[in-house]
């Protein structure tokens, strides 16, 4: 299974070309639907794959936490990802995926791993309604393979949230609105979990915000925005204030979504910060080499309103990075 994953470092170099690389992984047969069905992660977020090792319980977790184990001295909690997405099944949870992104490590308890798929995101879809209500918005995307299969790209983000707590109610009584009504954000980002927090942080800002399910949607709002301006003699940076975006989306990525807005002249003017829980320096770099002013890494409200205060009131340095 190492093999599975090596020079994970060279996958990197997809990002920018608006594709991605995903490590399809099963559940089990789920008695109530007689279906074994095939879900998706994306590889930047998977450091290793391995056997799964012996899982120490504790107290006091939620339901889908069967515990933790040491990785190198590491304590890494671990999810049954079969009990989280609710698949009724007794089939073995043989294999751990770890994963790390927005600074936490996790191990994934999954039935088997199949291979890893090379897409790019325009092939990646937004779900129906329908199934992003049976799934609670687990599932962020799908694609169909050659043989007919359909994979569903799960919001990791979605599981942090549940299992960790993250979200603590105090960020936010703490964030101080900026004075401005004028004020207007545009952010995409495919997570549900996520939009909730930037709405709740911009609204305790007291900022005004368009939103958007992917990079997709942004540049379509934001292309009817800049339409509006032109018919007005207005500047578009005169209704957008700033762009706030993800990296990983279904259709338009950030990497695309932030060069299609730096190399138009219509957005000159308009700052665009990237938020995501891809944290490596090679993500910042590539989204500095596209034009993004700053990087904030997602799960940090307080921190998320610093850098938005900062570029909305006045001026700052463009990312600096080493």
């Amino acid at each position: 299974m190492s093999e599975l994953l090596k020079n994970i470092d060279a996958r990197t170099k997809l990002a920018g070309t608006n594709k991605l690389e995903i490590l399809l992984f099963s559940l089990g047969m789920d008695a109530r639907t007689g279906r074994q069905e095939t879900f998706g992660i994306n590889v930047f977020k998977v450091r290793e794959v391995m056997r799964t090792p012996l899982i120490t319980a504790a107290p006091d977790m939620p339901a889908s936490v069967e515990g933790m184990v040491s990785l190198r001295g590491i304590l890494v909690p671990v999810v049954d990802l079969t009990r989280y997405a609710r698949v009724d099944t007794e089939a073995p949870r043989s294999i751990m995926i770890v994963t790390e992104y927005a600074g936490h490590t996790q191990g994934f308890l999954v039935e088997g791993v199949d291979t890893i798929l090379r897409l790019d995101w325009s092939q990646m879809r937004v779900p129906p309604a329908m199934l992003m209500a049976e799934m609670g918005g687990l599932v962020t995307a799908v694609t169909e393979l050659p043989d007919g299969r359909l994979v569903m790209l799960m919001d990791v983000e979605k599981i942090l949230s549940e299992t960790t707590k993250y979200d603590d109610e105090t960020v936010y009584r703490n964030i101080k609105p900026i004075g401005n009504p004028q004020l207007t954000v545009y952010f995409a980002d495919d997570s549900a979990v996520a939009r909730k927090q930037i709405q709740r942080t911009l609204e305790a800002m007291d900022v005004k915000y368009v939103a958007a399910i992917n990079g997709r949607d942004a540049w379509d709002e934001l292309e009817k925005v800049a339409a509006c301006a032109q018919a007005a003699g207005q500047d578009v940076s005169d209704l957008v204030s700033l762009v706030l975006t993800d990296i990983e989306m279904p259709e338009m990525d950030g990497y695309i979504l932030t060069k299609k807005i730096k190399s138009d002249a219509r957005f000159a003017g308009v700052p665009v910060i990237m938020h995501s829980s891809l944290s490596g320096m090679s993500n910042q770099q590539l989204g500095k080499s596209v034009g993004v002013d700053e990087y904030v890494p997602k799960f940090e409200p307080q921190r998320l309103s610093e850098t938005l205060a900062r570029r909305l009131i006045g001026a700052v340095p463009a990312l600096q990075l080493s």
